[in-house]
């Protein structure tokens, strides 16, 4: 199977780089690349892509607004944030507008690729500095699973989808199916009010769910 990738990135060095490196792997297929999000809405209509890369310093229309508008007309394309934004402001704004993941520039290419697969198989890739920030940004308080009625095996599936965890990857360590797996996450997604993983699990390290 092949993943469709739509870029945003306003520097060219580094949207012609990453283009390069999406055309290396088999398994992705460049849909679109673009200096802006001006249209966004209408770029996704058009090349349906399956994960959108997505900067946020960009003219116009910033990442965090692209997200937005982007979420609200294609709520199941998944978002990889690919920005050099380590402020608490951005990565949250970011991920409450309904991005995927967030990934710093600094990381390695292979990562990028790698977080490109996670997310497009329902995982929530951060990088290590980011997560750290969404813990510690967080209030700590007492557990507050039963708020939520989260049962046990609900709350394992927030923590592996934490730690990046695909579906597949979550169905092997739980021993169930993946379809096993989905239905979980619709239940958690139900019970936080959230449309995605990076939502439910920013709700879960905020109210000390899970670690």
């Amino acid at each position: 199977m092949q993943i469709t990738v739509d870029i945003y990135e306003d520097n060219f060095n580094l949207l012609t780089s990453l283009k390069l490196l999406i055309k290396s792997n088999k398994d992705l297929v460049l849909g679109g690349a673009y200096p802006n999000c001006l249209n966004v809405v209408t770029n996704t209509k058009e090349n349906n892509p399956d994960v959108i890369i997505m900067d946020i310093n960009m003219p116009g229309i910033n990442g965090v607004e692209g997200v937005r508008l982007c979420k609200k007309s294609h709520p199941k394309v998944q978002i990889l944030m690919f920005t050099v934004f380590e402020d608490n402001r951005q990565i949250f704004q970011a991920l409450c507008a309904g991005a995927n993941g967030y990934l710093l520039k600094k990381s390695a290419p292979q990562k990028l690729v790698a977080a490109i697969r996670d997310v497009y198989n329902g995982g929530a890739p951060l990088s290590p500095s980011i997560a750290r920030k969404v813990l510690s940004t967080f209030d700590k308080h007492t557990n507050d699973s039963s708020k939520y009625n989260l049962t046990d095996r609900e709350i394992e599936i927030l923590t592996l989808l934490s730690n990046g965890s695909s579906y597949k990857q979550m169905a092997s360590e739980l021993s169930i199916s993946i379809d096993t797996v989905r239905k979980h996450l619709q239940n958690i997604y139900a019970k936080l009010h959230v449309n995605c993983g990076s939502q439910a699990v920013a709700i879960a390290l905020r109210n000390n769910i899970i670690q």
